[in-house]
């Protein structure tokens, strides 16, 4: 057998396998340029996906005011043009929006066309609501292709990914979740803390396939780790700080 006809199928293959890693991975830069991480091991960018959440997002601005906290909700368009108002008490507290999709479709499987048309129906329920479009994106799923990262930079937009996403949307319960977000607290307590990146945190305020989502376990969780967390030195930022030293 001609040892190319092997040969082929295989490249193809592992040439697949490097296509998808990339489509994912927080990391990945093979698609374009994004924020994955903060310019300070001290400064701790907590965000949220998926809403606003009539029935979850008030619980949390209450608790991350009640700690001097900030954070970064990625919100989806069709969710905002139901609470438009919830959007506007967002950033009257000092948090950021960033944009993330108008239906939450998997990005991957989609044409610059039908990307763009995501991208500037979300832009414009956001700049509907509260007078202008946001800077930052992130991807529902975290998948990119080829045209994603293009179409947000020609919207004027950065994407942001995450160091950190454990999986609040399928926790049995907040001590659960509380132990997946434990990283963060042995990285802070370490002895070469001053050195190197910080930490960006994906949560989810809601759901992506319908309103009222129930993230009561997140709401629980970050209760248990606000306090403690400053403790041990850390900062809650947005990303618009997170990616200044």
């Amino acid at each position: 057998m001609n040892p190319w006809l092997i040969g082929a199928p295989v490249a193809a293959a592992a040439a697949a396998g490097v296509t998808a890693v990339a489509s994912i991975h927080p990391r990945s830069q093979l698609f374009g340029s994004h924020i994955h991480d903060t310019a300070s091991p001290k400064k701790l960018a907590i965000t949220f996906d998926d809403g606003p959440n009539p029935s979850i997002t008030p619980k949390l601005l209450d608790l991350f005011e009640a700690h001097g906290a900030l954070a970064t909700f990625f919100v989806i368009g069709k969710f905002v043009r139901d609470a438009p108002g919830l959007l506007q008490e967002i950033i009257a507290r000092g948090h950021s929006i960033g944009n993330h999709t108008d239906t939450h479709p998997n990005l991957f499987f989609r044409s610059p066309s039908s990307i763009r048309e995501e991208l500037e129906s979300a832009n414009g329920a956001i700049a509907e609501a509260v007078g202008a479009p946001p800077r930052w994106f992130r991807p529902p799923f975290g998948m990119r292709n080829p045209w994603v990262i293009p179409a947000v930079r020609q919207l004027g937009m950065q994407a942001v990914m995450w160091t950190l996403i454990p999986g609040d949307w399928r926790a049995p319960s907040a001590e659960w979740l509380m132990a997946r977000m434990q990283p963060i607290a042995d990285r802070a307590a370490q002895a070469n803390f001053q050195r190197g990146r910080g930490e960006i945190l994906c949560l989810h305020d809601g759901y992506h396939a319908q309103q009222n989502g129930d993230r009561r376990h997140t709401v629980a969780a970050l209760a248990h780790w606000l306090p403690r967390w400053r403790d041990l030195g850390l900062e809650f930022v947005t990303i618009d700080e997170a990616i200044t030293p």
